[in-house]
């Protein structure tokens, strides 16, 4: 993946303007997991294009993502969604830099579609290949903008990240551009997994998350006092003794009560989750002096969650806008940036990385 060290060079280019250098432009292509995504973004912050096809109409009558109508429908979509990205940013591929490719983790019938379609693209045009860890990727979301709105302060470092999504869970400890020491993880259910679970309890529909959030606007979060498993000594997370809690408290209201509060039930539950996210990750930035906070990936959507870090921390907090919260190609072309700027070139016999660990970069 290259080398760390070259990190700190990498800063300084980002912040030289296009009147120094030649901007570099990174076309990115995304497919890990439901959303079929293609993205042109210039000097890692500036998105030129951003398409995003979202299969969450297909696979709401599964009640989560069936992986193979996933895979299918990325081979149905991706072709379109290319070429409509670089109509966006009215460029060709003769006008890019490289290309940027999410290597997993994710579904592997979904990743391979994606990174084929880089390949053939790599290998038509000459363009060099740049395969991306998609959770790096979501970090990379919070220094990019569009054209027409004011560029966000850049995070600066030490920061603590806090990635939290439907299949992952984790707390980063970011020291400089590439560079991670990952201080803890869930050991079981996701956040964004346990929304998705609670949803389906209370017959709230999929994705979980929006459903769980509008639930609970008009919902009391103090009516039901759920557990928090805090893990004394560790910076990990739990959250399925959160779920099964819900879910007896389900089952003995369905014997006194018709209907159930399933608003109040939502906000208990929402206001566990976001208490033991804020709360966890502000306590790794005491102990680890980091300047700022960034949070990042789909739940980081929620806005329980975003009013929650912007009213208990006490440095600055960078969360990306809603629609870059979930998965999308910018966020590729983003990371892949500073990859590409540090010298990272792979080969067009890189292969998918279904499982593949932050804490492997």
């Amino acid at each position: 993946m290259g080398n760390p060290t070259h990190a700190s060079s990498i800063r300084t280019e980002a912040h030289r303007t296009t009147t120094e250098v030649p901007p570099v432009r990174i076309f990115a292509v995304e497919s890990s997991c439901d959303e079929t995504a293609a993205a042109v973004v210039e000097n890692g912050r500036l998105i030129l294009s951003n398409l995003v096809a979202s299969q969450v109409d297909l696979h709401a009558q599964f009640g989560g993502v069936f992986p193979e109508v996933a895979s299918r429908q990325h081979i149905r979509t991706i072709y379109t969604i290319v070429e409509q990205a670089l109509h966006q940013a009215h460029l060709t591929l003769s006008d890019l830099d490289g290309i940027a490719i999410t290597r997993g983790p994710g579904l592997p019938g979904s990743l391979v579609v994606g990174m084929n379609m880089a390949k053939g693209l790599s290998l038509g045009s000459g363009l060099p290949l740049v395969g991306i860890n998609h959770l790096e990727a979501h970090l990379y979301s919070a220094w990019l903008h569009m054209p027409e709105v004011t560029s966000p302060n850049e995070p600066h470092f030490p920061l603590v990240a806090l990635i939290v999504s439907g299949g992952h869970t984790e707390l980063v400890l970011m020291s400089d551009h590439l560079t991670y020491q990952r201080l803890g993880a869930t050991l079981d259910d996701a956040a964004g997994e346990a929304f998705d679970k609670v949803a389906r309890l209370l017959n709230l529909g999929y994705p979980g998350g929006p459903a769980i959030q509008t639930s609970a606007e008009n919902g009391d979060p103090t009516a039901f006092s759920f557990p928090r498993a805090w893990l004394e000594g560790s910076w990990d997370f739990s959250f399925s003794g959160l779920k099964s809690a819900v879910l007896r408290e389900v089952r003995r209201l369905e014997n006194i009560s018709n209907p159930l509060p399933i608003a109040d039930l939502a906000a208990s539950f929402q206001v566990a989750v976001v208490d033991v996210l804020v709360t966890k990750t502000l306590q790794t930035v005491e102990k680890y002096r980091a300047k700022d906070v960034l949070v990042a990936g789909g739940v980081s959507a929620n806005k329980a969650l975003r009013e929650s870090f912007l009213k208990r921390a006490t440095c600055p907090v960078h969360i990306p806008p809603i629609w870059l919260c979930t998965d999308n190609a910018a966020m590729i072309a983003g990371a892949g940036y500073y990859r590409f700027a540090m010298g990272q070139r792979d080969n067009l016999d890189m292969d998918i990385l279904p499982n593949w660990p932050l804490s492997d970069l």
